[in-house]
This record gives C-alpha cells, structure tokens and sequence, in this order.
C-alpha cells in the first residue's frame, strides 16, 4: 500500500471480535496480564480488544466440550469459605456436562488476569434447525418488533432467556456457588414443571464475572477496575465480555448477584430512576419478581435471633433514596437498554469479606457463606418460577420497548394507573426524556478530532446501537453537513442506549439529597468528538448507509516531515510509541508532534494501529520530546489510561517512598491517590523534595492539592467542593495544555483554585453562571460549596514545576476527551 495516500483499517467494532477460544490452544490458561502489563499492551488492549461473538456458532445445543483444568492454587481466597475455588470450576462444568444433555459451556471471553469466563447455558436440546429458528425470532424481536408481536411462532415456540451474573466483585463469592448447585438441579430434574421450563426458556449462568478478585479476595478485577462501574466505559475484557452476553442472548430477565446486605437487598430501587428507560415496563416486571425472591428468601426460615439474617428488603418499597438505578454503569441498569425487563441486583445478606473474612473463624465464615449460597439459590429459583408463570407477558414487553423506540413513541410515566399492582409510586418516581429526532457526529471543519468520531461510533456499534453514514452533504433542521458525517437515528431499537450514552443528561441535585454513585457521564460531551442533536426533522431525504464499523482516518502524508496532533489519547499512545522506538520527536509551538520524514514506515504502523493521522508540515525548530517515564500514585482507572497513552509508569505510594524509592529513573510525579505527604519518613520526604525542585509534580484532587501545599510547588489557594459531587462541567480552556481540548469536563469531589501567586497560569476555569450541565452537584448547609461557587475559578492550574486538576480527567478510565490535558502536562515538566 502506498503511503502518499495512506487509508487504514481501523480497530471497529465488528472486525475486532475474535473465535471463541478453543480449549487445548495454550490461549484458555493465560495467567498474570493484568495492570503489570506493559504499556504498549495496555494501550492495545484498551482501545480495541476483542471478545466472543456468543452468537456467531450454528450449532444447536447442548454445545459440549472438555475445558482443561486450571492448576490448583491452595491461596485461593474462597477456599477458606467452603467454597468452590476457581480451579474447582472447570472440572465441576466438565462433570455437568456429563450429567444429560441440557447442560453446555462456552467461553465468553478472557479477564484482566488471563482467566477463563465461562458461560453456561441450560436448556432442552435443541437440534440446529431449531438454534436458527430461535436466532431468528430474537432478532425479530429486536429488528422488527411489530412484525414480532404478531408472529405466532415468537409467543408459542420462542425461548424466555433468563441471565444470572454471578460473583462481579470478587469478593462477594457466593453467587457462584449457587450457580453450580441450581445448575446440577436443572441437569438432573425428572418432574415435569422443570421440563416445561427448559423447553420454553434458555437460562444462562455467567460462572464468575470476575475470577481475578474471586482467587485473590477482592471486589476488583487485576486492573483494579470495580467491573459494575464500567459498562459504559467497557475499559476491561471482563464488561465487554457481559456486554456481549446481553447482546447476542438479550435476555429479557436478569439477577446479578452480590453482597452484602442484612437483610437481603432485592431491587427495584429507589429514585432517581433512570430517565432513558421504558420504566413503566421495568418496574412492572421486577417488582414482581422481587415480590416473589423476598418470599422464597423469607421462606428459607432463618431470623434475626437464631441466625443473624434479617427480613428481605426491597429498596423501591422499603427506602427512601440512596440506592438509584440512574447511571447505566450497573449491570442490571445497563442490560434494560438490551431489553431486559426485569433486572436486578441482589445483596445476599452475612458479611464474610474484608474485615470479617480476616477477624472471624472459620467455622462462622463457613455458616455464614453456606446461608449465602441458600439465599442465592432461592432468590435464583424464585427467579425461573417467575420467568416461567410470565413468559408470554415478559417478552411481550420486550417487544414493546424495541417497538417504542423503533417508532419513536413516547415513554409512559410511572403512575398507579400505568403500573398497577407497584404501591407507592408517586411523583418522585417519575424520569422521563424527550428524545432527540437523531445525532450527527459531523465530518469536517466541524469535527473536533476525527480520531475521536471514530472511537465514539465504534464504541456505539459495539453497544448494539444503529449508526449510519452520509454519502453525500445534506442538510438537516438549518445546518449543513459534510459527506461522511455519521448520523444516529433515534428510531431504533436501543433508542435508550443510544441517548444514554450521547445526551447530556440531566442536573437532578433537586431531585434527592444524595446518590449512590456517579450522576453524569455523557460521551457526546467527554469522549473528545463533536456530537450534534437534531431536534425534530425528517432523515428521510439525507443519503444515508448503515454501517458495521467506523470509516478509518489513519493516515500518513507522502513527503516531507510529519505533524501529530496530541489532542486525542490515541495521539499520544503514538507519540509514545515512537519516543520508546528512539525517533527524534519535536514539539511544536501549537502542542503538536513533528515527526522527521525518515520515521515515516514507523508512521505507517502506528496511523494503522491507532487510527491517527500524520499530516505534512514545514514547522522547524520545537522543543525535542523524550519517552516520559512517570512515577504515579494514582487510582487504578488514572493508571490504566497512562498505560493506555503508552507511557512508561511505575506506581508509587507513601509505603514505597518510605521503603527508598531511587528517583533517578523518573521524569515526573503524578499524584492523586495513596500518598500522604505527612506519612514520609525524613529520608522520603527530603528525596521527594530534591526531585520535585528538578523535576515536577502534576497533582490532581485533594492529594494533589495536598502535597502542592506541602512542598511549596504552586501558589495557590485549593477550595473543595461538596464532597459527593459529580458530573459533567462546562469550563473554558485558556491555557497551552488545554489547548484542542474540549469544553466540557468530568468532576468528582471537584476543586478549584484561589488566591493565585505570581507565575501561576489559569489553563482553565469552570465556566461562569452554573457550570454542572449533568450530575449531581450541591452546595453544603451553609450554602458553600456548590457549583455556583466554583463557576469562573480556576479548574486546572499550572507553574514552572507543577500542574494541579480540580477536575478528573482521567475517571474510570472514560473522560477521553479530557486525557491529553494531563499527558500534556506530563510532557510539558518532565523534558
């Protein structure tokens, strides 16, 4: 391929899927990648790594195979509980198998730690011609959900699929457990009333979510990521992996089991609800189903008085506020925008981790982990009781949410009238939004980053939503747009998930006092791309293809020296990379990259493996750049994006100062998380001070802040907001590391800064009036604190040896707009 005209293929949602993984490869038993992987790896595996495509298979069932054991691990931490330790799993599935011919295994993907995440599917046998027809009718349902409603083959013949996700914190275990033991029930069941479940109903058991945190006893996964926060980032292999569960199963009920809380939390929950929802529908459904696992969980039998185990609870009856479904980050809230009707999370009730799995005996850990598993089991039976009584009513309202969104119809509001049978609801329960004609994520001038386009709309598609391509300009309610631009029309199926991911949101800090966790997260404001709305309009007449996968806009320019803009995470991964490959890299007085022409076959690989693009330039001159290597104390989700940029980091912290950290191999110190200025010991604090008069500090929140304050660095006053405040902000860029980024940020417990010295520079504010867009976001009793307090003060601060965020740029691993703010200042104090 010439490179004077260079188009590559890009990392798309479809073409990265890979083969199930087939047992005997040497793939299946991959252990340790994890968070000490190596940069490049990182940066790979985290803009595009593949996952299972459960659906592509033309077999019928049961899908059979023999997976090889994992090596026994005497360390792992539920041995301790009675319960089955990982290695115990594969050959438990083997002999499952072996019981008759309901039972299958596949493996739907790989964790962050090289483990195998096995996914079982119970239900009877089923000849391949039937596996098709089934296929068939579940897209119906999906793609043509009028057509479906009226199909008599979908309500006598299609199959309910129920999903129980199990064990997604590592250390809440039990769920798995009783996953096996309801799974042998089913496999070896005579009576007729489990006949009749298995021949209308598919049920599908994700084994352990999480294996990583399941040997290692804890509620993350290797990276450190907590894998109920990432479905909408979908950052680690073990969400994507669930994902594409919901995906390719579309299960119209679902239970996710966890733990712990005494007594048994059943959802649903308590306001806000989620306003993209068909909520009507949902509420419907799992209050009913919650109804019936609190009767099978009480019915158990055991009290308060002789076993410790407090009444079933259900937070939408029994609280207040304080446990929402409104961010889709959960797994129960992410799969309703698969058509899940009936979702749940569900709190099993006695505590056997952390501090009680280290201070109590084992003989009591045991009790406690033996109610569990009978909690679960009941809660999971209860669920296929109701599964099986509702069958006909429950995929006829999954076909009903596909059908609204199709049609454009309007949400109904919760009400006494639209969901009988549900006490209680009133005004408090109602969220609903006026969805958008369609988005545009314009080509072009108008485009922000081509490069971030990109992502997003793979991103999109690798979520199921329908996205389209301009083949010519046109023009849509008043505004023009280039050929290319990618247009999502909202009549669609996953309407829901489409809008949850690309509005704005909403500001709901009147709506309740407090939430259980993030408020505002929107991509079409965070994720680096223009996103447009387009209110109200006919698409009938713009030239439209759908499309699989993102055009690619990797490209390299046939001569001369090349320019690399570092406004997008993907441009600086490949800064990095030529930086670690030795190529002599200028920085231009604009922040970009200049690349010698004699680097430009590494140009190739790198437009090719990124999806960026190298233009010409005749800039001289620029500042040389070399390979930053940054000593981090920062959260897990901050140093997954580091390594996802490519750069070279090693984590530190106050115990590994103390312990005589040799600064002499790195550049920079980014500091948000685990280090406590006042917890060195003299020898740390007097190294730490001699680096950071020669080198720099880039601070972000109240650690950050903290260790400014304590080495003297910056001249500034920091102010905290309300602690539990989050969301999306408006803010102006003003400053050289700020420059391309886009106008809106991400806040959690946010900052800003005051009482300015000399030579401090404003590289960006929060924007005047109120600048939270969406989230949640109040000032504190006294009336300080809040996001009218913050607006016009400074948000990200810099000086000669520091650079400080009030803001969270690098959250969770999602903002990717926002991350080349900090690589910048990485850069910019450590050449």
């Amino acid at each position: 391929m010439a490179t004077g005209s260079l188009l590559l293929t890009p990392q798309s949602a479809t073409a990265d899927r890979k083969p199930p993984v087939r047992e005997g490869s040497g793939q299946e038993n991959g252990q340790g990648s994890s968070a000490a992987r190596n940069s490049a790896s990182a940066a790979l595996n985290a803009l595009a790594t593949p996952v299972t495509d459960l659906s592509a298979s033309i077999a019928g069932y049961p899908r059979e195979q023999v997976l090889t054991p994992d090596p026994e691990n005497p360390a792992d931490k539920s041995i301790k509980l009675g319960l089955t330790p990982y290695h115990a799993i594969a050959p438990k599935l083997n002999a499952l198998q072996e019981l008759g011919n309901r039972v299958s295994v596949e493996v739907a993907g790989e964790s962050a730690g090289g483990h195998r995440l096995y996914l079982v599917t119970v239900t009877a046998p089923e000849s391949s011609r039937e596996t098709r027809a089934q296929d068939r009718m579940r897209e119906l349902i999906e793609n043509a959900p009028q057509a479906a409603a009226k199909d008599p083959a979908v309500k006598k013949t299609y199959k309910t699929p129920v999903f129980f996700n199990n064990n997604i914190h590592g250390n809440e275990w039990e769920g798995t457990d009783a996953a096996l033991g309801l799974i042998e029930q089913l496999a070896t069941a005579k009576d007729p009333k489990t006949a009749d479940l298995l021949a209308h109903s598919r049920l599908y058991f994700n084994i352990t979510a999480n294996p990583d945190g399941r040997i290692a006893g804890t509620r993350a996964n290797a990276n450190g990521f907590d894998l109920n926060r990432d479905f909408i980032t979908a950052s680690q292999p073990e969400a994507r992996a669930m994902r594409q569960i919901g995906i390719d199963k579309q299960p119209a009920v679902m239970v996710d089991l966890h733990g712990y809380v005494n007594g048994t939390l059943i959802e649903p929950t308590t306001p806000p609800h989620g306003e993209n929802y068909e909520y009507d529908l949902f509420l419907k459904n799992t209050y009913a189903n919650a109804l019936g696992m609190e009767s099978a969980v009480n019915g158990l039998g055991y009290t308060p008085a002789k076993d410790g185990v407090d009444p079933a609870q259900i937070p939408f009856r029994d609280q207040e506020e304080g446990w929402d479904d409104w961010p889709p980050i959960f797994t129960p809230q992410y799969a309703a925008f698969h058509g899940t009707v009936a979702a749940h999370t569900v709190e099993i009730p006695l505590q056997v981790n952390n501090a009680a799995y280290e201070s109590l005996p084992v003989a009591e850990l045991k009790r406690r982990s033996a109610i569990n598993v009978d909690v679960a089991g009941a809660a999971m039976r209860a669920t296929l009781n109701f599964a099986q009584e509702h069958r006909t009513s429950l995929i006829a309202d999954q076909i009903e949410v596909f059908r609204r969104g199709v049609t454009g119809a309007a949400q109904v509001p919760v009400s006494a009238e639209t969901v009988p049978g549900v006490p209680g609801i009133g005004p408090e329960d109602v969220y609903t939004t006026e969805f958008p004609r369609a988005y545009v994520i314009p080509a072009g001038a108008t485009q922000r980053s081509a490069t971030a386009a990109a992502r997003l709309v793979d991103h999109l598609l690798a979520n199921d939503v329908r996205v389209s391509r301009a083949t010519a300009g046109f023009r849509l309610a008043g505004r023009s747009y280039a050929k290319g631009s990618y247009v999502v029309d909202l009549r669609q199926a996953k309407r829901g998930m489409a809008n949850v991911m690309l509005a704005d949101g909403t500001d709901i800090s009147d709506k309740v006092s407090v939430m259980y966790d993030i408020s505002g997260w929107s991509l079409g404001r965070l994720w680096g791309a223009t996103v447009t709305p387009v209110r109200s309009g006919s698409l009938s007449a713009v030239p439209l293809r759908t499309v699989a996968a993102a055009t690619d806009v990797g490209y390299v320019a046939p001569r001369g020296d090349l320019r690399l803009r570092l406004d997008d995470p993907q441009e600086i991964a490949a800064l990095n990379s030529l930086l670690r490959q030795g190529v002599s890299v200028r920085q231009a007085a604009d922040g970009s990259a200049i690349v010698p022409g004699s680097a430009r076959a590494k140009a190739v690989v790198l437009a090719r493996e990124y999806d960026v693009a190298f233009d010409a330039t005749k800039v001289t001159g620029g500042t040389p750049l070399r390979l930053t290597r940054v000593a981090a104390a920062v959260t897990p989700g901050e140093l997954f994006a580091l390594r996802e940029m490519n750069f070279d980091v090693v984590p530190v912290s106050t115990a590994v100062l103390n312990a005589g950290f040799d600064w002499s191999g790195a550049d920079v110190l980014f500091a948000s998380s685990g280090l406590n200025h006042a917890g060195l010991n003299t020898a740390a604090r007097v190294a730490l001070g001699a680096f950071l008069n020669t080198h720099g500090l880039v601070g972000r929140g109240a650690t950050g802040a903290a260790l400014n304050a304590a080495t003297g660095l910056l001249a500034v006053q920091p102010v905290a907001g309300d602690g539990d405040a989050n969301g999306v902000v408006r803010v102006v860029n003003s400053g050289a590391l700020t420059t391309g980024a886009p106008d809106h940020g991400f806040v959690y417990a946010p900052l800003w800064f005051t009482d300015l010295g000399p030579g401090v520079r404003v590289e960006q504010a929060y924007a005047t009036g109120d600048p939270l867009v969406s989230g949640h976001w109040r000032p504190l009793a006294d009336g300080t604190a809040g996001p009218t307090a913050a607006a016009g003060q400074a948000s990200v601060v810099s000086g000669p040896h520091a650079v400080l965020f009030g803001t969270e740029p690098l959250f969770r691993d999602h903002p990717k707009g926002e991350f080349p703010q900090v690589a910048r200042a990485l850069l910019s104090l450590s050449q």
